[in-house]
């Protein structure tokens, strides 16, 4: 009101003299202070009426008896002239017990106008079926119309002092408040523009407004606030939101499609789709893998019950939600159930939660309870087929907050399902092969070395991590007629059955040499011409033949890592000296080189996997291993222990052989 009507002060005493003069007064009436103070009230009227009572005697009177009085009527001017005047008188009584009265005045006609603006303005923010708000310059809500909380479908007082943003929630990566701070700084206007939004009050309703904003001056230098105007266009512009929706559809599948798969491991991948899904596509998800006890020769049957073990699951909602999607392992579902019937026709359902899913899908009282509780509404159930075999199926399911699955969401889950499907099904493939590997390399290996009372043995063998394909690490200890006693090491290039293969192959072929009693270096030879007609292109192997009878130790080497000896002042020595390429190569000799052994000196032989790590030089693995092997104390078993524990605290990421052979007493001369 102050910045719109310019408001008079001033003072009448007892006798109706002006006794203050505000600067207001000065204003209105054109009088400087020195000009009026002292001087008769009614010098700011015109001429008495008839009766003889001047405007400034009933003015001084009815404000001393009633207290507070307002009115219109003339007043004159400094210059002359006369204007309609309002005005408000009330008593101020003074320290000394002296009664003033003090009056406000302002110009009728700015009354009349501002009178006017607020009326108009209150009729419109109660009546105007259009959206209107009143922002402060922090963008938090003033003031707002019915027609706005509605759409908002939040009442007008929980707006109050808050933020916008709160209440409109769009996918625009920020563009909108952007535009809201932009008009706030520059003072430029926005008209019609198009936003697509949700709000709290109507989660499962996108709503296209046509927003306008425009600066609002407040008074001083602070910065301005906005007013807006708001319009649900929606059903004009139904077209932007069937685009927006679709373009969110597509964002989401091309999200899930760069996580779901980036391993191959079946949990990993199911949990991959579960978090790509909750909580923007739907509000709880499961995935889980069909358990065949005895899978039908033509696949899924319809007539017979059906047992899943769920993989992944997770969910937004409270309690009990989170039980219901995690608290079952494995799920039996009767026949004739919706699951049953998206699996026969190999599409996507979207089904109820109501009396009849819970009789047809849900066996168990209290599954179909938690799930009447965890306020799950519609589920969308999709099959997981890949290949032309049933993997599973996954579950999308939302709560009454949030529409039912329409056509493009079947659509959207039967991509994903699709996606996820084939992501699984390279997994299961993997896992089995995997699987057969690691049997065949395991039936390849010794499962009991041979024993001489010449050398105590300990060995271990660690296959890689899951993430990793079996490899072709092998190792052997050989009894060989006379007494003397072979030690073999060796590591086929690649990973998988075929690597798992070729080291059976070599494994065997070595045992069948050694017990021939050929030197080592001509072993090499055999064995590297059995590589060579087998196709084994490359492949390590160190060969060393120890004689208890002499103490002395024959060793060829085929481009394995080098053997290193302990003895038992705790000296490490690496046996680096002798030449060889790996098997397979052929065209070159294999050397022979010649040790002593003595009591006490313990032979350690080994694959790369012990030594060699991502962002590790091969020599500071041996150096690590010779450090271990020099520090270690204890039987032969706790050092095997102590070395795998100290070089591998993460476990192996490849294949690993350790092989270490300690010389007994020799009973010979």
């Amino acid at each position: 009101m102050l910045e719109h009507v310019a408001i008079a002060v001033l003072g009448m005493d007892e006798e109706d003299r002006i006794c203050y003069w505000g600067p207001g007064a000065r204003r209105l009436f054109g009088y400087e202070a020195g000009d009026v103070l002292s001087k008769p009230a009614a010098t700011l009227f015109p001429a008495a009426p008839v009766d003889g009572t001047s405007a400034a005697e009933r003015l001084a009177e009815r404000g001393r008896t009633l207290g507070y009085w307002r009115v219109r009527m003339p007043a004159l001017h400094q210059d002359g002239t006369v204007f309609d005047c309002g005005f408000r008188v009330f008593p101020v009584t003074g320290d000394q017990g002296r009664t003033v009265v003090v009056g406000l005045a302002s110009r009728g006609d700015e009354l009349d106008r501002v009178k006017t603006n607020l009326a108009f303005l209150d009729a419109l923010f109660e009546t105007c079926p259009i959206g209107l708000v009143m922002l402060d310059e922090e963008l938090r809500y003033v003031h707002l119309n019915q027609a706005l909380a509605d759409m908002d479908g939040i009442p007008i007082e929980d707006h109050i002092g808050r933020s916008m943003e709160d209440f409109m929630i769009t996918s625009d990566g920020g563009e909108y408040q952007r535009m809201l701070h932009a008009v706030a700084d520059t003072g430029q206007p926005v008209v019609s523009a198009l936003v697509v939004l949700r709000t709290p009050g109507r989660p499962d309703r996108d709503q296209v407004r046509s927003v306008s904003f425009f600066p609002l001056s407040q008074a001083g230098d602070t910065r301005p606030g906005l007013g807006g105007l708001l319009v649900d266009v929606t059903d004009r512009e139904q077209a932007i939101v069937e685009a927006t929706a679709g373009r969110q559809r597509l964002a989401l599948l091309d999200r899930a499609a760069a996580r779901i798969g980036t391993t191959l491991d079946v949990d990993i991948t199911a949990r991959e789709l579960v978090q790509a899904t909750v909580p923007e596509f739907a509000d709880a998800s499961v995935v889980e893998v069909v358990e065949w006890t005895d899978e039908p020769e033509g696949g899924f049957d319809p007539d017979m019950p059906l047992v899943t073990r769920r993989i992944a699951s997770g969910t937004s909602l409270p309690p009990p939600a989170p039980e219901l999607v995690g608290g079952l392992e494995r799920v039996t579902y009767p026949p004739g159930s919706s699951i049953h019937e998206t699996l026969r026709t190999g599409l996507p359902v979207c089904v109820a939660v109501n009396d009849e899913f819970m009789t047809q899908t849900v066996i168990h009282q209290a599954r179909s309870q938690l799930l009447i509780d965890s306020g799950l509404t519609c589920l969308l159930i999709a099959p997981l087929i890949a290949r032309g075999t049933v993997q599973g199926i996954t579950m999308f399911g939302r709560s009454a907050a949030r529409p039912v699955f329409t056509e493009q969401d079947l659509s959207l889950a039967g991509e994903l399902a699709s996606r996820a499907a084939l992501c699984l099904d390279n997994a299961r493939l993997y896992s089995q092969v995997q699987e057969i590997a690691l049997t065949l390399q395991r039936a390849l290996l010794p499962t009991a070395l041979a024993t001489s009372p010449s050398l105590r043995i300990a060995h271990r063998y660690l296959p890689g991590s899951h993430l990793t394909e079996v490899g072709g690490d092998w190792y052997d200890v050989i009894d060989l007629p006379g007494g003397p006693v072979a030690l073999v090491v060796g590591d086929v290039m690649g990973h998988g059955v075929p690597a798992a293969a070729a080291m059976g192959r070599l494994r065997i072929t070595a045992k069948a040499l050694a017990r021939q009693n050929l030197e080592p270096d001509d072993l090499l030879m055999e064995l590297d011409a059995c590589a060579q007609e087998a196709g084994i292109e490359l492949a390590t192997c160190l060969y060393i033949h120890y004689d208890p009878a002499t103490g002395r130790a024959h060793i060829a080497n085929a481009g394995h890592p080098p053997p290193l000896v302990r003895e038992p002042n705790g000296t490490v020595r690496i046996i680096d000296s002798v030449p060889g390429v790996p098997l397979g190569v052929g065209g070159f000799p294999f050397g022979t080189l010649d040790i002593e052994l003595h009591q006490g000196d313990i032979l350690a032989l080994y694959t790369d996997g012990l030594i060699e790590a991502r962002g590790k030089d091969i020599d500071e693995g041996i150096g690590a291993l010779r450090t271990e092997l020099a520090s270690v104390a204890g039987t032969l078993e706790e050092t095997a222990d102590s070395i795998l524990t100290h070089l591998l605290p993460a476990g192996p990421t490849d294949d690993t052989v350790l092989l270490l052979a300690q010389v007994s007493p020799r009973n010979g001369p």
